[in-house]
């Protein structure tokens, strides 16, 4: 690590290739037209389809190698939680009511004490996000996964499907300049850039810490603080969109704050500024860490993978900025105006007195 600049690209997910295979998905416009109600409609962050007179939002979402940090902890009771959000969070943006989930657990071995602690979180978050679960699927794969415990590998993936009337649809396509970001706090590093986490603060992955270990900054082990399942977001937000127009919404998760980027596709000319951040001790952490192991991680390589203290924003017009955080902070959400849309194209961030460009 001595010397080196820490990229997550570095940790193995290189978002230049990622984007160039997403290119790829393009061939599956081609199944568009089997739409038996209507067209498909594309959203900055996916794509719904109709039925009657509403839109169906369906979307997929894995909890990634977080999976791999639960079996270091030996502990699972909270990793299904992150499997919900991660589905349920992405359904909401386009302004859908989920209204069921699906999991899919692919396992090195079907333990049924490990199935129970893996149920017990899906449980919890399902409650949380007001969500049935009808159906689900485990998988004895034995020859594709293997844990760094002898039968406590395993993988999980979530499908979420909710629903929208055609005249509730968040665009992204009415996001002007002076419009405000509204932040919703995040409960830490949720489930995204878990592999750069890793390499820095484990020593499982060449990293610093045992897992138990308690650093400075923090007030339990860093086992914990890493598993602190992801903060689900579906009461507070459709309590928002009750009583005001929502212009956009944005879960901030793989590529961060580069994701408000793509709302330029749909609304022009805009860029976007952040001026306010509070993260969690644990990014400090992370951060501080790979520079006592002699390595680097930016700034904007922080901004570009983690989510900074603020797991979802909303985009809203500026005379509904007080009234928006008003509404959230009576659901008992943590809110503040985080930003605001500019004339000027790209991604700046305000912080620590410096300005910050992402590219």
């Amino acid at each position: 690590m001595l010397g080196r600049k820490l990229t997550y690209a570095g940790a193995g997910v290189d978002r230049n290739l990622r984007a160039e295979s997403k290119k790829t998905l393009s061939i599956l416009n081609k199944t568009y037209g089997f739409s038996q109600y209507g067209k498909v409609v594309v959203l900055p962050y996916g794509r719904i389809f109709p039925f009657g007179d509403c839109y169906l939002d369906l979307v997929v979402e894995g909890v990634g190698t977080k999976v791999l940090v639960a079996q270091l902890a030996n502990r699972f009771d909270t990793i299904g939680v992150d499997g919900v959000a991660v589905a349920v969070n992405d359904v909401i943006r386009s302004g859908a009511r989920p209204l069921a989930l699906a999991d899919n657990i692919h396992a090195q071995v079907s333990d049924p004490v490990l199935i129970f602690e893996f149920m017990k979180g899906i449980v919890k978050g399902a409650a949380e996000a007001e969500c049935v679960v009808p159906s689900g699927e485990i998988g004895d794969v034995a020859e594709l996964i293997k844990g760094l415990t002898e039968g406590k590998g395993f993988d999980m993936v979530f499908a979420s499907i909710g629903v929208v009337p055609k005249g509730k649809v968040i665009s992204g396509r009415k996001v002007r300049p002076g419009d405000v970001i509204v932040g919703l706090r995040s409960s830490g590093v949720h489930s995204n850039g878990v592999s750069l986490v890793r390499r820095v603060l484990f020593k499982q992955w060449g990293g610093k810490y045992e897992a138990d270990a308690v650093p400075e900054g923090l007030d339990r082990e860093v086992v914990d603080e890493v598993l602190e399942p992801t903060t689900i977001y579906v009461k507070p937000f459709l309590k928002v969109t009750e009583e005001i127009e929502v212009k956009a919404a944005v879960h901030v998760t793989g590529d961060a704050y580069m994701k408000f980027n793509k709302l330029k596709e749909f609304s022009g000319d805009i860029g976007f500024e952040f001026n306010n951040f509070k993260p969690q001790p644990i990014f400090s952490l992370i951060q501080n860490t790979a520079a006592d192991m002699g390595g680097t991680i930016t700034d904007e390589e922080m901004f570009k993978t983690f989510n900074m203290g603020w797991g979802f924003a909303l985009i809203v017009d500026k005379k509904d900025g007080e009234r928006t955080i008003d509404v959230l902070e009576k659901t008992g959400t943590q809110a503040e105006e985080i930003g605001h849309v500019t004339r000027a194209e790209g991604v700046k961030i305000l912080y620590k007195n410096k300005r910050i460009i992402l590219k």
